[in-house]
């Protein structure tokens, strides 16, 4: 199956054996994992994928997992790509597209990520693992833990939305609230999983994750006949799809499968919580930590991600940008999407329609561009935020953003 052959520091580029456990480099940099992709080329070819399994497991020869045996896998990947017609019309592009992860297994992006982080836990013998999530990596990462036989322990903010609690605790987690942001819980994983022995699954914290996402690239490439979009919206809280996108276009070029320019890769996040945006405008390599960060896209509100480096590196290099827009914008743009297209996302993935609109006003983005869409999540897990859109009662959630909104 896998062509594997080490871990790799992503700063520094030194070395690690990939059949042991292991979270950051010595440097305290994500680790990657690296592939004999010569070897790849020559025993694999993009036919075949046509006969493989309707999941990101169709890609297993660059993924991490060696024994069939230790893949755990709820069906996740290979989701939709939507073209999105109205949508494009009312927007002004004539080529816009939408990739739906809000119908993966737990209703995320994040099954991909925690499957395979899940599945290489079961092959190198981990039977407990942490992580400090800010909602739907927590529900996850319990689903696979609970179908792996792995002991979870999730730590998230008190103001979850209630789904990402209730689906923790049907799954069996351990789960405990904490009176604070993503970064708060994180700080208690790092500071108990010595004694607990917890292998920490938090984001970028572990090399796995990083993999399962990557697969969102390939399945674009796929899905799109092998010619990748001119421009990818991503909502970047973590930002760990984007940097693994951008890994997985890298190996497809090794593999000879694409040709041609890469998308320009544009960071979207929330007015609210932007330090990638801040950074990014201030020509700076890292971000500072954003105070008070508050969001209704809970998996944008991270205060300071972990590979803000490589996620300010890659928007560089591609030609992107990294853009805010206010929590009103995006559940308005959100309701447009789904009156108009029947797709009803998370506001995560709403937030990208309202960027989208924005770069085309401003001309960053042309009409005639084949524009991609990310919606990493199902409408359904943010009632709560939506609710400050559509209110059952006047008065009650709509306060959160200054009230009631009128959709457009």
């Amino acid at each position: 199956m896998t062509t594997r052959t080490h871990l790799e520091c992503s700063r520094t580029g030194e070395k690690y054996p990939i059949e042991e456990a292991r979270n950051l480099s010595a440097s305290g940099a994500p680790l990657l994992v690296r592939y004999d992709l010569q070897a790849a080329r020559r025993n694999w070819n993009r036919e075949w994928l046509a006969s493989g399994p309707r999941s990101m497991w169709r890609y297993a020869p660059i993924l991490p997992v060696a024994k069939p045996s230790s893949i755990t896998s709820l069906g996740e990947g290979w989701t939709p790509l939507v073209r999105l017609n109205r949508l494009g019309k009312d927007l002004g592009a004539a080529n816009l597209w939408l990739k739906d992860d809000g119908v993966n297994p737990t209703g995320s992006f994040k099954a991909r990520g925690l499957s395979c982080a899940i599945s290489m836990c079961r092959e190198l013998g981990i039977t407990k693992v942490a992580l400090g999530s800010a909602g739907n990596a927590a529900s996850a990462a319990a689903a696979y833990a609970a179908a792996a036989g792995i002991e979870a322990h999730i730590f998230m903010p008190n103001d979850v939305p209630q789904s990402n609690y209730l689906e923790c605790q049907a799954f069996g987690a351990r789960v405990t609230l904490v009176d604070g942001l993503i970064s708060d819980c994180g700080r208690i994983v790092a500071e108990r999983k010595a004694a607990e022995g917890w292998f920490e699954i938090n984001t970028l914290k572990e090399p796995y994750r990083i993999e399962g996402k990557k697969t969102m690239g390939y399945e674009v490439a796929e899905q799109l006949q092998w010619r990748l979009p001119d421009a990818i919206l991503y909502p970047a809280g973590g930002g760990v799809g984007l940097i693994g996108m951008w890994k997985a276009f890298e190996e497809l070029e090794a593999l000879g499968w694409i040709t041609g320019p890469r998308p320009k890769m544009i960071a979207v996040q929330a007015e609210g919580c932007a330090p990638v945006v801040k950074a990014f405008n201030e020509g700076k390599d890292h971000c500072e930590f954003w105070p008070d960060a508050m969001t209704v896209s809970s998996g944008l509100r991270v205060p300071k991600p972990l590979g803000d480096f490589l996620i300010l590196d890659i928007v560089r290099q591609s030609g992107g940008t990294c853009i805010a827009v206010s929590d009103r914008a995006a559940l308005e743009a959100g309701a447009r999407l789904a009156r108009l297209e029947g797709v009803f996302a998370a506001p995560e993935g709403a937030a990208c329609v309202a960027a989208a609109e924005k770069l085309l006003a401003s001309g960053f983005l042309q009409p005639d561009a084949r524009i991609l869409l990310y919606n990493t999540g199902a409408g359904l897990k943010y009632i709560e935020a939506w609710s400050a859109l559509f209110p059952r009662m006047p008065g009650g959630p709509a306060d959160k953003l200054g009230g009631l909104i009128t959709p457009r």
